[in-house]
């Protein structure tokens, strides 16, 4: 118990060795949740600068953690890290959701043994603080946002999608992605400016754009506010639509959620952060059982099973492979206020059931 609570004390700012000051969301129920216990094995998705990882190592005797990233920059960070400890406690593993199964199993992992997992969502602070990555809006960058372009430097950029999607393709990911309501003023801003002025290149020009689309002719600037009243910039919906389409991010929750199911032992616990209400609806279908490659609800898919299905196969197909632990968690006030990025923060935590 001593142990623990010294690891929550450290809930507030872990600076890395290149100076990179990072503070872990909702840290202290993070680690409460996944109930650590000596000598156990967690995977932790994704490491980003370490913060969760660390305290996660820290919580008790011999535990080892398998940290996934896409990004090479978050994995060179981790393998830095991992000199820190006995070989083998901290194994670094870069690769998206998508591909954890065969990177688990090259490091010799077996199906169905690990402790715990956690899941954190969107993108890093790291990322979003590095202006040649093209996810903040504050500073002039190039218009980028992919997470792994060392990797897969072939795949369309921010960029891209702004100047080359057509308008009604554009106001789809403005209002699916984003859930801005004004995504038609936003996307016709877009389309004028390429035969009015030139293709968009950076961060900052698609900011402008944006900001002007959306003031009103007595001059407001169109921003809204977040949950501390506090003024947010009215591109800010439009540069997340970007990101989610151009990581194809809620597609890759999907993936890390069902892939989960397989490595969790009977009993584990699975933590996940989301950030945006889309990855909160996936995480809650995820855990109340619901097949989300089925369009019709839940008991009009039983029906149509019990055509095809024995009863045995019935019984499987309504029993579900999490319950959910406590209600939805969300960050205190005192955290928003000192840590702004973690308002939008909702933690839900599940217990994989012993269901195959």
């Amino acid at each position: 118990m001593r142990r623990h609570g010294k690891v929550l004390a450290c809930r507030h700012q872990c600076t890395s060795e290149k100076g990179f000051s990072h503070t872990p969301v909702m840290l202290r129920e993070v680690i409460e949740s996944l109930g650590i216990q000596q000598d156990q094995t967690f995977l932790d998705l994704t490491f980003g600068a370490g913060g969760h990882t660390k305290h996660i190592l820290a919580a008790a005797k011999g535990v080892r953690v398998f940290a996934l990233d896409r990004d090479p920059t978050a994995y060179r960070r981790a393998q830095e890290m991992a000199k820190q400890y006995p070989a083998g406690q901290l194994v670094p593993l870069l690769g998206r959701f998508s591909e954890l199964g065969p990177l688990l199993e090259r490091e010799g992992v077996s199906l169905g043994s690990l402790d715990g997992a956690l899941v954190d969502c969107g993108c890093s602070s790291m990322q979003m603080d590095d202006p040649q990555r093209g996810f903040g809006l504050a500073r002039q960058g190039p218009l980028d946002m992919r997470m792994d372009a060392a990797r897969f430097p072939g795949e369309p950029t921010a960029a891209d999608v702004v100047n080359f999607l057509d308008y009604d393709s554009l106001v789809q990911v403005l209002k699916l992605y984003g859930e801005e309501k004004r995504a038609k003023k936003v996307a016709q801003a877009i389309v004028d400016s390429r035969f009015l002025m030139k293709n968009l290149r950076t961060t900052t020009e698609l900011a402008r754009i944006v900001e002007v689309a959306l003031a009103d002719i007595h001059g407001d600037s169109g921003s809204s506010v977040d949950s501390l009243g506090r003024p947010s910039h009215p591109a800010t919906k439009t540069f997340m639509a970007l990101r989610i389409l151009v990581n194809n991010e809620l597609n890759e929750l999907h993936w890390a959620l069902s892939l989960l199911r397989r490595w969790l032992r009977p009993g584990a616990r699975l933590a996940v952060l989301a950030f945006h209400s889309l990855e909160d609806r996936i995480v809650k279908r995820h855990f109340q059982g619901v097949d989300m490659s089925e369009p019709v609800d839940i008991a009009q898919r039983l029906r149509n099973a019990a055509v095809w299905h024995s009863a045995e196969e019935m019984v499987s197909e309504r029993q579900h492979h999490w319950q959910p632990l406590g209600p939805l968690q969300l960050p205190s006030r005192i955290e928003t206020e000192h840590n702004p990025r973690s308002r939008s923060a909702k933690l839900r935590v599940a217990e994989r059931t012993a269901i195959a």
